[in-house]
């Protein structure tokens, strides 16, 4: 009998997971580790490639065995976070520093720089992205300048995206990265194939470091025997934005998914041009298959669920994350307080790298239930000028399918209806971004001729109804503007 289960690498930035699907999409099992979060100084976040490594194999580990072995998987699917960027030796696989996470701002004043010098319209034309630390390309940039140990590596030097680093270690060398992943790093053009020599000249980045550019379905690899006692076939890449919106089956234009994780993140399909965005959107490869390219358009927002856990673990105002519904629902309003999350900066579409948060309108009628509950709002909200920066680019949301792992607060998702007076839809399964991995993988395993077939993997939605009338809603707004005028203001 032929392998039907599809192994998924699910790479977050605070965890990573194997997870094992049938062909049906059914969840036949899950593995989980927490990564270590480092900090060096305020503004700057890092990760410990080898943990992620040591972590993701072994999560892997326990997954085929669960399934029977490395025979009864048909494929793998890996889906990451984005724009963390690794360097490492070719001759070992081992990482020359710690990894740069997307939410590291050290590279604002490089990006300010080039802003300066009138760069970014060149870069924006070119990427659909803006001079922003998040992006890879001043990060890879600042590691050349500031570790002289990884030009000692001389050609065996290499970088990547995590899924990259991970591919390479899986198959004992295989250097390559999706064109999704690709499209984050600030090196390539939309519309080429490849890495871009005037965008690798201005952050001063050797080619010949960089992996080759794939589609995102396919043969992308087998893992070496050594690790699971028998080959399996890499078949299915894609960043975890991208992924979850396949995931979400947002296969046409105009269909919109927000993913709700450690940050939020908008993305419509585009079809096959490259949107380009007036607004302070950015442009993105969805997925590429047989090289044709498929582009959305995207706002990305740094904090949301992240947020949850600096109240949980840095500030003590809840104790578990369901609580911050409880809490939102114990008071009628949110008596006036607004909290704006720029803990790690603003992103679209405002784009303020050196924002800071606030919590404003606070008197001795504040409670820690206000607070929590502000918490909540700042998710519609924050949804709410990404709604209006799409609609004046031309790309007006009709609905909103949610997913991760903050939609889980029935309340909030009440909230996003509230706010953004369209159709709230919420899957069943909550892990779309593992599934559009999976439906990758299927599609690359030749399981399903077309993702559109893979489509039947999905289970049904459940949809929310704005429940507020208008001048409640404008209200609201209103005051969130306001607090938002505060921190650009600063």
């Amino acid at each position: 009998m032929a392998a039907q289960d599809i192994l998924v690498i699910d790479e977050g930035t605070t965890s990573t997971r194997a997870m094992l699907f049938g062909i049906d999409g059914k969840l036949h099992g899950s593995q989980q580790e927490e990564l270590q979060q480092y900090y060096p100084v305020t503004g700057l976040v890092e990760h410990d490639a080898a943990e992620i490594w040591d972590k993701t194999l072994r999560c892997c580990q326990k997954m085929i065995d669960q399934a029977g072995g490395a025979e009864k998987i048909a494929a793998i699917g890996i889906t990451n976070q984005r724009e963390t960027i690794v360097a490492w030796d070719k001759r070992t696989g081992e990482p020359l520093c710690k990894a740069i996470v997307w939410q590291d701002r050290r590279t604002a004043d490089i990006c300010n720089a080039l802003k300066a010098k009138g760069m970014e319209p060149m870069v924006q034309a070119k990427t659909g992205l803006l001079l922003d630390p998040y992006f890879s390309g001043s990060k890879i940039g600042w590691m050349l300048q500031n570790h002289p140990e990884l030009l000692s590596a001389g050609d065996n030097l290499a970088f990547g995206t995590i899924e990259s680093y991970l591919i390479f270690r899986l198959t004992g060398g295989l250097h390559i990265t999706d064109a999704s992943n690709a499209s984050r790093t600030m090196l390539m053009a939309l519309d080429d194939t490849d890495w871009d020599d005037e965008l690798l000249e201005l952050f001063a980045i050797p080619r010949k470091a960089l992996p080759a550019i794939v589609d995102c379905a396919g043969d992308l690899g087998q893992t070496s025997m050594q690790l699971f006692g028998a080959p399996i076939a890499i078949c299915g890449s894609a960043g975890d934005q991208q992924a979850a919106t396949i995931g979400q089956a947002c296969l046409s234009v105009g269909q919109t998914k927000a993913t709700f994780g450690t940050g939020a993140f908008v993305l419509t399909n585009n079809g096959e041009k490259p949107p380009q965005s007036k607004n302070r959107l950015l442009s993105t490869v969805l997925y590429q298959l047989n090289g044709k390219r498929t582009y959305a358009l995207e706002g990305s927002v740094f904090v949301a669920g992240s947020l949850m856990q600096w109240l949980r673990d840095e500030v003590g105002l809840i104790t578990y994350a369901g609580e911050s519904e409880e809490l939102a629902r114990s008071v009628d309003d949110n008596g006036g307080v607004y909290l704006v999350p720029a803990l790690s900066g603003l992103g679209a579409p405002h784009w303020k790298a050196d924002a800071t948060a606030t919590i404003s309108g606070l008197s001795f009628s504040s409670t820690k239930a206000h607070i929590v509950r502000a918490a909540l709002e700042a998710m519609a909200y924050q949804c709410h000028d990404l709604k209006t920066a799409f609609s004046a680019d031309g790309t007006d949301w009709q609905s909103l399918r949610i997913d991760g792992g903050m939609v889980a607060n029935d309340w909030m998702v009440q909230d996003l209806a509230n706010m953004l007076n369209i159709p709230v839809e919420r899957p069943e399964f909550f892990e779309t971004t593992a599934l559009g991995a999976a439906m990758l993988a299927a599609v690359g395993a030749g399981i399903y001729a077309s993702l559109q077939d893979a489509s039947i993997m999905i289970t049904g939605l459940e949809t929310y109804q704005s429940s507020i009338e208008e001048p409640q809603r404008q209200m609201r707004i209103a005051g969130w503007k306001k607090a938002t005028e505060g921190v650009l203001r600063d």
